[in-house]
Formats: structure tokens, C-alpha cells, sequence
């Protein structure tokens, strides 16, 4: 599938999703109908927000939530950071790190679909917070300068796009010496049969696209990362994906050995290094 033929996929979803959510209707989930905005849809969405988070935010923004973590919370802003969402939806996400980083920090939310972007801006007016902003674009392209932001959060977005090399050497541009990624997204353990892996990731996150774990780490490397770490935060089983999976005209029973464990919701974590304060031959001389 072409990389723009992904893009289409995605802004005609995400765009349906607004909808629902500006109508005050859940959004629809992957191989899945419409769950209540509290329930989420299970086991993907279900419970990722505590009731202070949930209540803290406009319910249209929980509505519009269609993650796979929380990164905001496992992120552990500080105040007074500033902080990008790539992909931000509602805005759950990013009205949820401007609280937390308060009125001297900032929160960016970038997302190229309109109907989440004018969701979102309702959502930011209702929430009251002025330490936000909403910028139309692309993850591949972000629109902010070098070395400007601290912290950046993602919910399930990036194992969305077709060009994740990219994202991952624009999300290092823009962030600061000793800025840190920390996003939640779907991951795969190890190998999978092709068939089977493109059904489960169509369950999982909508897009077929979800790298390993060793390819997040390989990819993450290449960008320029380090520390990088990936840290499971829930585990698929055969059973929740059971009938999206025989619908399909999947035998689960017989595939259940080679996909147990493997796809996961994964808390990724890695490091833009410090600026070095020298360099050159004079470095080291007295």
C-alpha cells in the first residue's frame, strides 16, 4: 500500500471519528462497533485514562480518543516544558500535558485532519487552558523550528504513517539537546506469518504498519536516539481479537501458537543526546 493511499485511509477514518465525536457518539474502533466514551473499546482504548484525567478534559476530546496508551502520564512532564503531540486527535492528549507542564509550558497538538483539528480547538476553548495550540500538518513534516521543543507524546499515531523513518528523523530535529520521545504505540514481538500479522494489526490499529520491536529500536538508532527503551503496557491475547479475527475467516485456534504474546501496546522511550559544550582540537589543551 502506497504512502498516500495510507494518508487517505487515515484522514477518512480519523475524519469519521470527529464526527461521531462531535455528534457525541463514541468513535467506532478497530473491528469493532461504536463503545460508550467510558468504556472505550475493548481492549485496546478501554481504561487508558484515570478518572481525575478523564474528568479533567472535555468529554468530546475522551470521545475522539482512539489510542492504544497514556503517554502523557508515563511521559512524566515537568513544569514549564514544552510539549508536541504528533497526531493529536481531540486533543485528550495534549490538553492533558498542558495541565501538566502549566501555565510557563506549552503544549503543541499536530494533526492533518481537519474535522479532529476543529474538534480539538472546541475542546481546547471548553478546557479553558491557554497554553495550548493546534497546528495543521503532517508528523513527516512537522511544522516547528530546530531544536524547539522538550518533550514529545504520540497515542498510537506513528505505526500509522508509511514513511516512519522520516517521522522519527523530524521528531529528533525538532526536539531539543537532551529532549526525549515517549510515545505509546502498537508493537509486534517477533516474527509473524504475513497473513496473520496484516489481520491482527488491521484489529489492532486500523493500518497495517506496525514495526517490531526490534525495528522501532534499529529505526529509533538511525534517527539519531539513544537510550531507547520499549516497555509493554498491555498485551493482546488470541481471545480479544477472537472474532475479529474468524470474521475474517481466520482459524484462531490454529494460529493462537504463532501470535501468542506478540502484538502489544508499548511504551517507547528514547533520548536526543545533549549538546556537546565542545569540539575540535583545542578541547583538551590547557
Amino acid at each position: 500500500m502506497s504512502t498516500e493511499n495510507i494518508k487517505s485511509i487515515v484522514q477518512e477514518k480519523y475524519g469519521e471519528a470527529a464526527r461521531r465525536a462531535a455528534s457525541g457518539q463514541a468513535s467506532a474502533c478497530c473491528g469493532s462497533s461504536p463503545a460508550s466514551a467510558i468504556e472505550g473499546c475493548d481492549p485496546i482504548t478501554a481504561n487508558l485514562y484515570g478518572e481525575n484525567e478523564a474528568g479533567s478534559v472535555p468529554e468530546a476530546a475522551l470521545r475522539a480518543s482512539l489510542g492504544c496508551g497514556n503517554p502523557t502520564a508515563l511521559a512524566k512532564l515537568a513544569p514549564g516544558e514544552i510539549v508536541l503531540d504528533l497526531g493529536s486527535g481531540g486533543g485528550i492528549d495534549v490538553l492533558l500535558s498542558a495541565r501538566r507542564v502549566g501555565p510557563t509550558g506549552k503544549a503543541y497538538g499536530l494533526d492533518m485532519t481537519d474535522e479532529m483539528l476543529a474538534l480539538a480547538e472546541e475542546n481546547k476553548r471548553k478546557s479553558g487552558l491557554n497554553n495550548v495550540e493546534f497546528l495543521k500538518g503532517e508528523i513527516e513534516n512537522i511544522p516547528l523550528p530546530d531544536n524547539s521543543v522538550d518533550v514529545i507524546v504520540s497515542n498510537c499515531v506513528i505505526n500509522l504513517s508509511g514513511d516512519k523513518d522520516r517521522v522519527l528523523r523530524e521528531a529528533f530535529r525538532v526536539l531539543k539537546p537532551g529532549g526525549r520521545f515517549a510515545i505509546s504505540d502498537v508493537v509486534v514481538r517477533g516474527e509473524v506469518p504475513q497473513q496473520i500479522r496484516k489481520s491482527m494489526e488491521l484489529w489492532v490499529g486500523c493500518v497495517a504498519g506496525a514495526l517490531t520491536d526490534t525495528e522501532y529500536q534499529q529505526k529509533l538508532a538511525a534517527a539519531g536516539f539513544e537510550s531507547i527503551d520499549i516497555e509493554p503496557t498491555r498485551i493482546y491475547s488470541i481471545d480479544d481479537a477472537k472474532e475479529f479475527l474468524n470474521a475474517a475467516g481466520i482459524d484462531t485456534d490454529a494460529i493462537a501458537p504463532q501470535i501468542r504474546d506478540k502484538f502489544i501496546s508499548a511504551f517507547v522511550r528514547a533520548q536526543k543526546p545533549t549538546a556537546k559544550t565542545c569540539c575540535g582540537p583545542t578541547c583538551y589543551s590547557n
